[in-house]
């Protein structure tokens, strides 16, 4: 059975198979996870990001770790909130889904999720989690290969949001 954590942590940092980056649809870095996991990947991890034409919201792609820890990066584009009229949570439980199936392809047992669409795309933050804690849990109910699925919260009061959800 899989085991769901939240933790507080740089993503950059985790030995883990698999990171997930909360990417713009370009793929070619930005701000906030996407643009410290591109620095601590190295400009390996962009110049294979442009091999890749972008990416679609809730889609996601898989590209090496280079010098992170992660052996993988699986990039995954959220959507950016305007009220929750255009499908907002259903794109963001997509991101969730795209990046797990992607994950099983490439064999991934350990995999580390951020707070996807939750900074400067401004979904609200409970609400994300609880779509991020309801997907996971459905898609992995009867999963035997991934082992460990951690949600990595930058601040405190998320972490202390994502523990209630998984209890």
């Amino acid at each position: 059975m899989v085991q769901l954590s939240a933790i507080q942590a740089d993503i950059t940092t985790l030995e883990v198979d698999a990171i997930v980056n909360a990417a713009n649809v370009s793929l070619l870095g930005g701000g906030g996870v996407d643009g410290a996991i591109h620095r601590a990947a190295g400009p390996d991890l962009l110049n294979e990001c442009r091999t890749l034409g972008g990416c679609l919201t809730g889609e996601a792609k898989l590209t090496k770790g280079y010098l992170l820890p992660a052996k993988y990066v699986i990039h995954t584009v959220g959507p950016v909130w305007h009220g929750g009229n255009q499908h907002e949570e259903s794109r963001l439980a997509d991101c969730y889904r795209n990046a797990l199936r992607v994950a099983r392809q490439a064999g991934v047992k350990t995999i580390a999720f951020p707070c996807i669409s939750t900074g400067v795309y401004h979904f609200p933050k409970q609400r994300a989690a609880e779509i991020a804690v309801t997907t996971v849990q459905e898609v992995l109910a009867d999963d035997k290969q991934i082992e460990q699925v951690d949600f990595v919260c930058f601040s405190k009061s998320d972490k202390e949001t994502y523990q209630r959800l998984l209890e």
